[in-house]
């Protein structure tokens, strides 16, 4: 018996054994771990003045900027996320928030009359102080140290809400090893982001978004928070007529040739507005040459006509990027345009700016913004020509023009130009109809004008190369006859069509007239828009029908 009480002794001790590593793998395996994340990891803080962003619960990969206790955020992320109206001007240093009566200017690294620096520059970027966006947006923010992050509510959509229960932690992922992002103390408040089955992720009101077990969540409800009304937005205010505009571009290339008004005007029945081609701008110090006649609007005046004198940058040789940039320019540009307009008597200002860069997109729609405000104090109508809106002219910022401008302008046209290497339509009613029904999305449609063409493009192809001319009605109708060719109803681009070959050439036309005409005012009463445009006065002679289609949208 003594020989096997050791080895009862030795089995015992081995069971022991057994049993206390594996009851520890048991403990280890069920026990919550006290390992806590690398909060400047989870947030992608790499210095100390980088402050994390968390947008409506989540959390964005632009960072701020911590400096004298505030958060400053770049730029692009406040157009982004807060506010696109703010303007950048890097040349001279300022910060621009422009209202519908008033330019607040702010100077970059200079303290304000809110007691700190609203704006500042670095390595060329500017940088906006959160507590300055607030003062013209409405969100609301909290700033957190330690580490640095600033929580901001946009959006105030109904949500799942619910309160801790009892201590616990919020961890980075589901489970009890994940590591620790924070504590909660009973009667914490988080937002419920998604439920699973034993742990939910929530966000929490100190901006951690993480997980809690769910037996720790009580009084779960829906909740919808209280919106930020601080800033009372101005409203802008359009000059617009009681009823659509039809206009013709008169394109006027001297001051001689305003006395083509009259001879223009033989045959014109409806139209009550009509755009010389007038002010060009000349250099790239915001000067502009002007060939406008007081005589030419009181002859119009007479008629019943609106004058909107039109505005280029494609006369002379100008960097329109180099005039809009600057705040100085932009302002004696405006001041010279105001001031010329009013001497001359006319009703409006048409801008045509064309070949906008996208690096000039900001600084073009600032000009927009500042040059309403003197149209809007001297009843001036303010319209804007805008090409065919798509992806690559976006910059143009159409619903931005929608606010600011009285009347927007589609041109219609060019769907195949003068460059193309494909013949083609001019404005086949795809094209027409794909341009307002974009347009509309971001203007609303009484501001919509839809400018059509009055020529039609006369295709050649020979030997492999395609070439075109813009000719008018009568020049179409005498090419066909010169031909003997009989042109035939296309459904595609509602358009008649005619093609033939001649020698080496190869001819093909989509023509404008009234009948084309017809089935574009159709579309364009269909949106309900506020007028329409034709390029160019002239183009048209002969044929008078096409003045009763226009009119026949114009008066409904």
């Amino acid at each position: 018996m003594k020989k096997k009480l050791p080895v009862i002794i030795a089995v015992v001790l081995i069971i022991v054994i057994i049993a206390i590593t594996a009851g520890t793998k048991i403990l280890e395996r069920f026990s919550y771990s006290k390992e806590r994340m690398d909060l400047n990891a989870y947030y992608g803080l790499e210095t100390g003045e980088d402050v994390a962003l968390v947008l409506n619960n989540e959390i964005k990969e632009e960072k701020g900027k911590l400096s004298e206790g505030r958060c400053y955020l770049d730029l692009d992320t406040v157009h982004e996320y807060l506010n696109d109206r703010f303007y950048a001007d890097y040349n001279e240093g300022l910060l621009l928030y422009t209202t519908p009566d008033s330019i607040i200017r702010t100077e970059a690294g200079a303290s304000g009359e809110e007691g700190y620096i609203p704006a500042f520059l670095d390595n060329g970027i500017m940088y906006v102080a959160l507590d300055y966006v607030k003062k013209f947006t409405n969100f609301s923010f909290t700033l957190y140290q330690e580490p640095n992050r600033a929580v901001l509510t946009t959006i105030w959509n109904e949500h799942q809400a619910a309160e801790i229960g009892k201590d616990t932690a919020v961890r980075y992922q589901g489970g009890v090893k994940s590591d620790i992002l924070t504590d909660m103390t009973a009667g914490d408040k988080v937002v419920i982001l998604e439920e699973m089955e034993n742990w939910s992720k929530v966000a929490t009101e100190d901006g951690f978004l993480g997980y809690v077990e769910n037996k720790r969540l009580e009084n779960q409800h829906s909740e919808t928070l209280i919106p930020v009304t601080d800033y009372q937005e101005p409203e802008y205010t359009s000059i617009r007529r009681d009823y659509k505009i039809n206009l013709g571009w008169h394109q006027v290339t001297s001051e001689s040739a305003n006395s083509t008004l009259e001879s223009v005007l033989e045959g014109i029945a409806g139209m009550n507005v009509i755009s010389p081609t007038w002010f060009f701008l000349s250099d790239d110090d915001g000067n502009f040459v002007s060939i406008g006649s007081t005589d030419y609007v009181n002859k119009a005046h007479s008629r019943g006509l609106e004058v909107w004198a039109l505005l280029d940058n494609f006369t002379y040789d100008v960097n329109t990027k180099e005039i809009l940039s600057y705040t100085s320019k932009r302002a004696k540009l405006i001041e010279g345009l105001v001031n010329e307009a009013l001497a001359l008597g006319v009703d409006g200002i048409n801008v045509d700016l064309e070949q906008v860069s996208s690096e000039a997109g900001e600084d073009y729609v600032e000009f927009l913004r500042e040059l309403s405000i003197s149209c809007r104090a001297n009843n001036l109508v303010l319209s804007v020509d805008n090409y065919v809106p798509k992806n690559y002219n976006a910059h143009y910022d159409w619903k931005e023009q929608g606010k600011v401008a009285d009347y927007v302008i589609i041109m219609g046209y060019d769907e195949h130009y003068g460059g193309s290497q494909e013949p083609g339509s001019v404005a086949s009613i795809g094209y027409v109809e794909e341009g307002i029904s974009t347009m509309v999305q971001s203007v609303p449609p009484e501001k919509v004008i839809n400018a059509v063409p009055f020529y039609t493009r006369i295709w050649e192809t020979s030997g492999g190369e395609v070439k075109s001319q813009a000719v008018g009605m009568s020049a179409v109708q005498k090419f066909l006859s010169d031909r003997n060719i009989e042109a035939v109803w296309d459904e595609d681009t509602c358009q008649n069509y005619a093609e033939v070959q001649d020698g080496d050439s190869f001819y093909q036309v989509w023509i404008e007239d009234a009948r084309s005409l017809e089935v574009k005012m159709n579309i364009m009463k269909s949106y309900n828009i506020g007028g329409v445009a034709a390029w160019k006065l002239g183009y048209e002679k002969g044929h008078p029908e096409v003045w009763d289609v226009l009119s026949g949208f114009a008066n409904g």
